[in-house]
């Protein structure tokens, strides 16, 4: 696995869908026709908002090719999944053979592991690696019981109970640092999961898909995002094409250590306000992903905005009095001075652990917030506006 792993961070870019057909046909016009099928069910896995995962067919296994959907020059990891037992001919060298269905996997983040939640495929998960914000009762029974383990932390992970779990493959989110140069030499395949990476809301949950595809079970994952699909897309249509009559103004983050921290106007964040209604602050910046700035510039642009958004792990309960104490300066704020925060305190929500699968759940939250009069009877689940 050494070529798939560099650094300890891998770096991956964007591929749309291509499948090729495991069969081939004559047509009424007598031309060749594809006739598609999976190589283990009668259902194959399609991306179509996803683009950090692109899925190939062929007769006897399917080519994956991973890359970071916001860096279209980085480098392209290729796996080949095949049957378990079978030996095809004609996969290309440079791809890794995984067989499937896997049996066994170590997550780790709460974003991948939101995947097997979603999937009732918990019993597959025999490690992960931080519990601070863990709420899954299922999960914390199984750590109960040896049927999981803990792993460390970045940096810090045990080899040994990583060898001793003995899992089919690990998931790794490579753009964090540290622990992933000494995990080449365990010698389990460590496949990215880049859902993280994805700018979109339904992007992020499709990757269910392709943990549909290593547990075998492409069928119900299909159906789990077309419900997923179904509800975020209906939602969406209520304030599309100058359906509302004002779109309020909204910005995120705090200050950490005397920066800013926010995301660009091609970013997650930026299109989940969208398809909620509502303009991102920094909604013309190209970047997809992480912004940096200063308190004066975030309050030059967003001094008038008409909601903060705010997620964290506050001890007790947060305040705009608990807020004001952090910073007298975010009292300035109209957000602050007329009560538009929109909050989420990650210590009594599973935030990461559930979130990434429930994109409609969370886009009704932000509609209920943005626009009342469309869902006045929704109770907020992820995000709340702050008394």
């Amino acid at each position: 696995m050494n070529k798939f792993i560099a650094g300890g961070c891998l770096l991956l870019s964007v591929l749309t869908l291509s499948c090729n057909s495991g069969t081939r046909e004559k047509g009424e016009t007598g031309k060749t026709i594809s006739i598609e099928r999976s190589t283990f069910s009668q259902e194959q896995v399609k991306p179509l908002y996803a683009e950090g995962f692109k899925l190939t067919y062929a007769d006897r296994y399917i080519l994956a090719d991973i890359q970071d959907p916001q860096n279209e020059e980085s480098a392209t990891f290729h796996y080949a999944f095949v049957e378990r037992g079978a030996k095809p001919t004609g996969i290309p060298a440079d791809y890794t053979v995984i067989e499937l269905p896997i049996r066994s996997v170590i997550c780790m983040t709460s974003l991948q592991l939101s995947n097997f939640i979603k999937l009732g495929a918990l019993d597959k998960v025999v490690g992960i690696t931080s519990t601070r914000h863990l709420f899954n009762k299922e999960m914390n029974e199984h750590l109960k019981e040896g049927k999981t383990a803990k792993i460390g932390i970045e940096g810090n992970f045990d080899n040994e109970v990583i060898m001793s779990m003995n899992p089919n493959l690990i998931l790794v989110s490579p753009f964090k640092r540290g622990g992933y140069e000494t995990l080449k030499d365990v010698g389990i395949p460590l496949i990215p999961h880049l859902g993280y990476k994805e700018t979109t809301p339904l992007g992020q949950a499709e990757w269910i898909k392709f943990i549909g595809l290593l547990l075998g079970v492409e069928k119900e994952s299909n159906e789990r995002f077309v419900a997923i699909e179904k509800k975020y897309n209906e939602l969406k249509e209520l304030t599309a094409d100058g359906k509302v009559k004002k779109r309020p103004i909204v910005f995120s983050g705090e200050l950490r250590g005397g920066n800013w921290y926010a995301v660009g106007g091609k970013s997650f964040l930026a299109q989940l306000f969208k398809d909620a209604g509502a303009d991102y602050f920094l909604k013309d910046d190209e970047r997809s992903g992480g912004v940096t700035l200063d308190f004066e510039t975030v309050y030059n642009q967003a001094d008038d905005a008409d909601y903060w958004r705010i997620v964290n792990s506050f001890p007790g309960t947060f305040s705009y009095e608990a807020l004001k104490e952090q910073d007298p300066r975010y009292a300035d704020f109209r957000a602050f001075r007329e009560k538009g925060i929109i909050y989420c305190n990650m210590k009594n929500t599973p935030f990461y652990e559930s979130m990434p699968t429930e994109p409609e759940i969370v886009l009704a939250d932000l509609l209920h917030i943005f626009h009342p009069d469309l869902l006045p009877d929704h109770e907020p689940v992820y995000y709340s506006r702050l008394k």
